[in-house]
């Protein structure tokens, strides 16, 4: 018999056992995302395993997002590109849907977001609609080692990962001791794209959460931090959610040392899926991630009811108020933007 709860603490290994055996399973699936977004910003998690015999046959990561009058939401997963439903059939994913569904309706959500393809079940669910994105993932199958994907790289990658180290740049892994480096390349990009950063305390929870799973890249020029990006790593697949680099020292090229050494990483501790995070098609981070090899992949996400987003194909003059927003926060005095940009961005589930 197939029962559904939401999990325990005593649970977390289980969660993760099952987690780590699944080729399909993202970073984002282990539990330790879920308790970083509990400890940084204290919103409420429910998530859902599926249990036949009392073994674990399915689970579905959800977080309620909630602030009075204004959000409310049950996202799988907020903060990155896919949280999406792993079941070891159609009928245990259709399950724990539906196990969301009430959940949702108990909160009295006004929007249940689930990202990554769910094959079958959601197809023959009305209370869901895939959502129109302009978005794709941008994913790199690695070979065995990284010498081979070097080998691979055309030669005009390959002189501007060797330029980098020319230019005198230097790159070194970090743990969680990385984070403050990290965080001050990382919130002055922020910044200036117009976007509302993560606290600082975002991203300790995450390296304190996932432990061994998790590391921070470093390039140096002159002693000084110029780029930084963090990866998260399962069995089978390394993601680097966030990744900056100081754009006054783009001709030291920093960001291209910084990604060779997160791929040289994945491919020589076997990991068999590199996940380059979303792009909009065609646009300047989708042509640098493509340069490495990277392929796009649909990027599903399916809401209910559906969401209003902008079809990917329909044309517009006017800006719309995100993007009339960005700008007016990139004329905020930085001080400003790091202080007020974490309390607005723990609702914002992008």
């Amino acid at each position: 018999m197939l029962s559904i709860q939401t999990v325990r603490p005593t649970d977390q290994q289980q969660w993760d056992n099952f987690v780590r055996v699944r080729a399909e399973a993202s970073p984002y699936h282990l539990f330790a995302w879920g308790k970083a977004i509990n400890e940084a910003y204290g919103h409420k998690l429910y998530y859902l395993i599926a249990r036949q015999n009392k073994k674990i046959v399915g689970v579905l990561p959800l977080v309620n997002l909630n602030f009075p009058f204004l959000v409310n939401n049950l996202t799988g997963l907020p903060f990155c590109d896919v949280g999406n439903c792993l079941g070891d059939d159609e009928e245990i994913q259709s399950s724990l849907i539906a196990e969301a569904l009430k959940i949702g309706a108990k909160l009295k959500t006004k929007r249940i977001t689930l990202r990554g393809e769910i094959k079958g079940s959601l197809s023959h669910n009305r209370n869901f609609a895939i959502e129109n994105n302009a978005k794709v993932r941008m994913l790199l199958t690695l070979p065995p080692s990284s010498d081979i994907l070097l080998k691979s790289f055309k030669s005009k990658l390959r002189s501007q990962i060797r330029k980098a180290e020319k230019n005198g740049v230097v790159f070194r892994w970090a743990g969680e001791e990385g984070v403050d480096p990290f965080y001050a390349v990382f919130c002055r990009n922020m910044r200036d794209l117009g976007s509302p950063v993560h606290s600082r305390q975002w991203f300790q929870a995450v390296m304190r959460n996932y432990g061994p799973n998790a590391r921070i890249g470093l390039t140096e020029f002159e002693g000084k931090c110029i780029g930084a990006g963090l990866i998260l790593s399962t069995s089978e697949q390394t993601a680097i959610p966030w990744a900056s680099t100081l754009r006054q020292y783009n001709r030291q090229a920093p960001n291209m040392l910084l990604y060779w050494n997160c791929l040289k990483f994945a491919a020589d501790n076997g990991k068999k899926l590199f996940d380059f995070g979303r792009s909009t098609k065609d646009e300047g981070t989708f042509r640098f991630k493509k340069q490495w090899g990277a392929a796009p992949t649909p990027l599903l996400w399916y809401s209910s009811p559906p969401s209003p987003r902008q079809s990917p194909g329909k044309s517009r003059t006017e800006p719309t108020r995100r993007e009339t927003a960005a700008e007016i926060w990139k004329k905020l005095p930085a001080p400003i933007a790091n202080l007020l940009g974490p309390q607005l961005r723990k609702y914002i589930d992008l």
